[in-house]
């Protein structure tokens, strides 16, 4: 058996355990239990040579870590960091056991297969590999399983960057947000995430007077109000903006020059997008080039014969860097127009976007393997519409990137479906791909 085989099949027996953990992530300080994860991780890692740390920001809410040291303390440190947390899910859905972990004909289905603990076991299973060679690089390797990154992290990197930043002390880091090939007429481009819109959640808490809903005629419904909020917000459009980042990954996309230019249009970008075949590419067009708005949770009444007299309404609110929390609430304002007097808007979450150059080392090495491991590939900047633990270290200064290497097995425009979707799901050819490159990243990178 080649390496390259012994490792897919690692990679692969290590995803299957870490879905099957099963460490859903509710935003509740007793959910997640990522120590069954972390326990997994340093079970494999046993043997190896390698020494684990861990680190518990609250009952179960354990981080891993685990690092080789480099020859000289001048050259650059590289953190490979991945999540041990997944979304809920909704089972009815799912066309298998969404933490069965099943591996049907060399596809692997269930929770957090590209979201992302795909990246998680190929990253630790580089890591052993490495470890077990007796590699020896000039720059440190830092390998972090980190808690949380579903809910702000705050069990997890937001925790370590507060409690034990020299754990984590780095000049790189890379995690999940790319990778996937998009065919283009000059060969697949692989997306390297290196930015990511900031998120501001807010709660609109909207006011009503009770009364019975025997006697619904001119009554002060807030469900009524909150219904058209709701509809004015879905139909919300910010002001149109197109960054270089955008700009250039549409240029590498070698798309038909009329598209091209539409998609980087500001006046026309949102219709052209209305155009685009695959649904993934669509909603990406839309999300890089606006802040978005998207209202996902309602909670109002009491009694089916009681008019509600509050109703809340939760909203996702995506902005691009450069926009503050006080841009967001301007342009929230402007959304709910007349019906402001009718609402209070509370601020659960708030953090701006963030970005990182291009034109680094790290960058460069990247390109160079995935060409080797996928020749005529080339590997594009371009921002993500979501959030990662990215974000906490480009705030630091830190460069940091989202990636990982997928084959072509799953056409690129399902992906966009699957995150925080139904019937999640990655082939084992992906996973060798991927382990290959963190092997090959880190012995080209930190020599």
């Amino acid at each position: 058996m080649t390496d390259a085989a012994r490792m897919q099949i690692e990679s692969a027996q290590l995803l299957r355990t870490l879905i099957r953990n099963a460490c859903v992530n509710t935003g509740d300080r007793a959910s997640g239990q990522e120590v069954r994860t972390a326990d997994a991780l340093e079970d494999y890692l046993a043997g190896s040579g390698l020494d684990c740390e861990r680190y518990e920001a609250a009952p179960g809410r354990v981080s891993l870590i685990t690092r080789i040291e480099g020859r000289d303390p001048a050259a650059p440190t590289l953190l490979l960091m991945g999540h041990t947390d997944v979304v809920p899910v909704n089972v009815a859905g799912w066309q298998r056991d969404p933490f069965g972990a099943e591996n049907d004909d060399g596809v692997i289905w269930g929770r957090g297969a590209i979201d992302m603990l795909n990246i998680t076991a190929t990253m630790a299973v580089a890591i052993r590999r490495l470890a077990t060679d007796s590699f020896r690089p000039r720059g440190t390797l830092i390998y972090l399983a980190a808690a949380d990154e579903e809910a702000f992290g705050t069990y997890g990197v937001r925790y370590l960057m507060a409690q034990h930043p020299d754990a984590i002390k780095t000049d790189y880091v890379i995690t999940e947000g790319g990778g996937v090939p998009v065919p283009t007429r000059t060969g697949p481009k692989l997306a390297l995430a290196v930015g990511e819109k900031g998120f501001n959640w807010r709660r609109l808490v909207v006011r009503g007077t009770p009364g019975h809903g025997a006697l619904p005629f001119g009554s002060d419904n807030a469900l009524v109000t909150a219904a058209e909020i709701v509809r004015r917000l879905a139909a919300y459009r910010p002001t149109t903006t197109v960054l270089d980042v955008w700009r250039r990954y549409v240029a590498s996309l070698d798309l038909e020059p009329a598209v091209a230019a539409d998609l980087v249009d500001p006046q026309r970008v949102l219709d052209a997008a209305s155009r685009l075949e695959v649904r993934g590419f669509a909603q990406l067009a839309h999300a890089c080039t606006h802040t978005t708005f998207s209202p996902n949770i309602a909670r109002g009444g009491a009694k089916v014969n009681v008019v509600p007299d509050r109703v809340e309404i939760d909203v996702d609110i995506r902005a691009l860097p450069g926009v503050s929390a006080k841009d967001v609430d301007v342009m929230l304002a402007d959304a709910i127009g007349d019906l402001g007097r009718r609402v209070e808007v509370e601020a659960p979450e708030s953090d701006e976007g963030s970005i990182s150059s291009s034109a680094t080392p790290l960058a460069d090495a990247l390109s160079r393997v995935t060409a080797a491991l996928m020749p005529g590939s080339q590997v594009v900047p371009r921002m993500m519409a979501g959030a990662t633990d990215a974000r906490y270290f480009r705030w630091k200064g830190v460069t940091a990137y989202g990636f990982a290497l997928h084959s072509t097995r799953i056409p690129h425009g399902e992906y966009s479906t699957m995150y925080h979707g139904n019937n999640e799901r990655i082939d084992v050819d992906s996973l060798r791909l991927s382990t290959l490159m963190w092997e090959a990243l880190c012995r080209d990178f930190l020599g």
